[in-house]
């Protein structure tokens, strides 16, 4: 047992956590196997305080002669649950201990609120924690994942959190293989199959966590890099590329979309969709517009883009602004056809933009010309 010195605070534990986009793809599987090799090839002392199984034999299998450090359990309302024994951890501990499913929230007595809080007290106490999550669950995605999943997710975790940890690792597998595992029953029972097939695991939904999965642990990785180069003195990276996307209401927006997002995935980069509004805009004054504004802005959500409205009298000066300020390097606008006359008299965005920002690269898409009535 270590030695402990009176009135002197213990080094913070290490927190790793294990991430994906949906229950079933490995998570807890790979935690389990990196803790019993721990064990075993590193001699490192490895506990469970708590691993959901949901009855996965596969999973099961894995936990073998790892200890377990049994549930507390809690008087409810009539019946016994059971959750993690976070003194029982305290008094014991390891110098390493598994916590599945990071935004638990626990039953009514306990100490804690929910399963995170009690990750933080671990760490505190200077216990390394390996813990698992699924994307839906942080805080700042969850109304993406409610709009794209059509479901309600009421139990979240902040962003800080995921922030606290010092490695974040990626179980990613592809969307065919998640939902075969699905229909093999390795995820839910049989009876619940078809309908989360046509709901939570549809295909459009799991790309869509998928792709926030992979670009949450990426960022992570760059921070982490970031920070250790500042430390040592190190020059920094480059500064990633970002894409800005320039929103309109009129018809033809969506093609500025779907570019913006194959630039934005070619390098990797984050990516915005920005909108300007007037001071003096009268939003529903055609409806037609405001629908299609609404159809491009979940549509720009769907496809991975932040999306940034802007108020101010003067478009390009909002667009400008934010370019710099964001240290833009690509931006995608559109281009209906006008008279010269016209842009004489009006003035062109998009020729003031190129006049006042540099260093940035411009792609002009054409916009669909208006269809004639009568």
């Amino acid at each position: 047992m270590a030695e402990i010195i009176l009135g002197k605070k213990p080094e913070p534990g290490k927190l790793r956590i294990y991430i994906g986009a949906a229950a079933g793809v490995g998570k807890t599987y790979q935690m389990l196997n990196d803790a019993y090799i721990m064990k075993h090839q590193q001699g490192i002392e490895v506990v469970i305080g708590i691993v959901e199984t949901h009855g996965r034999k596969e999973t099961e299998s894995r936990i073998r002669d790892i200890e377990v450090i049994p549930l507390r359990v809690i008087p409810y309302r009539g019946v016994n649950l059971k959750e993690m024994d976070l003194d029982a951890i305290l008094a014991r501990h390891p110098r390493t201990v598994l916590v599945d499913e990071l935004a638990h929230t626990n039953v009514p007595g306990s100490r804690n609120q929910k399963r995170y809080e009690d990750v933080l007290e671990l760490l505190d106490a200077g216990i390394n924690v390996m813990a698992t999550v699924n994307i839906q669950h942080l805080e700042t995605l969850n109304d993406a994942v409610n709009r794209s999943a059509n479901t309600v997710i009421r139990e979240t975790i902040p962003d800080n959190f995921l922030k606290r940890a010092d490695e974040v690792v990626n179980i990613d597998i592809t969307v065919d293989e998640l939902r075969t595992r699905l229909r093999q029953g390795k995820i839910y029972p049989q009876e619940k199959v078809e309908q989360a097939l046509s709901n939570f695991f549809r295909k459009g939904n799991l790309n869509m966590l998928r792709e926030l999965a992979l670009r949450t642990t990426a960022e992570q990785v760059s921070k982490r890099a970031s920070e250790y180069r500042r430390t040592q003195g190190l020059e920094q990276a480059p500064i990633p590329e970002k894409v800005m996307v320039c929103l309109s209401t009129r018809p033809g927006t969506e093609r500025l979309l779907r570019v913006g997002a194959r630039v934005a995935g070619r390098l990797a980069s984050n990516w915005y969709a920005v909108y300007v509004h007037r001071p003096d805009d009268k939003g529903h004054s055609d409806p037609e517009a405001f629908h299609r504004f609404e159809e491009y802005q979940r549509m720009a959500r769907d496809l991975g883009a932040q999306v940034v409205n802007l108020t101010d009298r003067n478009v390009s000066d909002a667009l400008i602004r934010f370019a710099q300020q964001e240290n833009i390097s690509h931006v995608v606008f559109g281009q209906s056809a006008r008279s010269r006359w016209d842009i004489l008299l009006r003035g062109s965005v998009l020729n003031r933009f190129l006049n006042e920002v540099r260093d940035v690269t411009v792609q002009v898409v054409p916009m669909q010309k208006p269809l004639r009535r009568g």
